[in-house]
């Protein structure tokens, strides 16, 4: 038997559960409107085409659990690998979109002439949508979902259909980054976010914001 090197621990390095965050495709409102959770809003043509594109990504993958936000576009999104691997897709309300209150289904070239925009952008924390949520609230909310799901899953992989802020905002906890920096994490319709969590360690995020490479590469075997 080959002794262990000293110092150095023979253990195997410990595997954590594996979330993978998917945005929702595109829609025919996306980069002009702030949807928010407004019923009613579905995938157009290319977002059912990312969609698509997700699940075959996963190939190889083994998955352990689906989980989506309730709105529509979401759950779209997430019904082609649903489909490849044959798991139903469960929605987790704390997957949903910031709630933007007042400012829902508001042109966003509109938005972004109000004062209150450059808060938006520059000092997220600080800002709370006209009778909507807070971003910290959001964060909160995202942040304790995703706990709650790798405790439902340890070890494993899951996939998580969400939207652009929620995933910008569990990235930036993952990393240690400041909610005010969080608008610089770019998170595009249909792209693919990895955190990982293993017990008694910092997460790790091992990719973000990815649209093409297989996703099997997360777990070798």
């Amino acid at each position: 038997m080959t002794a262990a090197t000293p110092g150095l621990s023979a253990e195997p390095p410990r595997q954590g559960t594996l979330l993978l965050l998917v945005r929702h495709g595109e829609t025919p409102t996306t980069g002009t409107v702030l949807p928010g959770r407004a019923p009613g809003l579905h995938l157009s043509d290319r977002g059912r085409a990312q969609a698509e594109r997700v699940a075959e990504r996963l190939t190889g993958l083994s998955v352990s659990a689906l989980y989506s936000s309730p709105l529509e576009r979401a759950r779209e999104t997430a019904e082609p690998t649903a489909a490849r691997t044959g798991l139903e897709v469960q929605h987790e309300p704390g997957l949903l979109e910031c709630d933007f209150g007042d400012w829902t289904g508001a042109a966003i070239a509109d938005l972004a002439v109000l004062p209150e925009w450059r808060t938006v952008q520059n000092s997220p924390s600080t800002f709370r949508f006209p009778h909507g949520e807070s971003f910290t609230e959001m964060q909160d909310r995202i942040v304790g979902s995703l706990a709650a799901l790798c405790a439902a899953h340890p070890g494993g992989v899951v996939v998580c259909f969400s939207h652009a802020d929620t995933i910008k905002a569990a990235v930036a906890h993952a990393l240690g980054t400041p909610l005010d920096l969080f608008q610089r994490i770019m998170i595009s319709p249909g792209s693919v976010s990895a955190v990982q969590f293993v017990d008694g360690q910092p997460s790790s995020v091992p990719m973000v914001n990815s649209h093409s490479e297989p996703l099997s590469k997360l777990r070798p075997r």
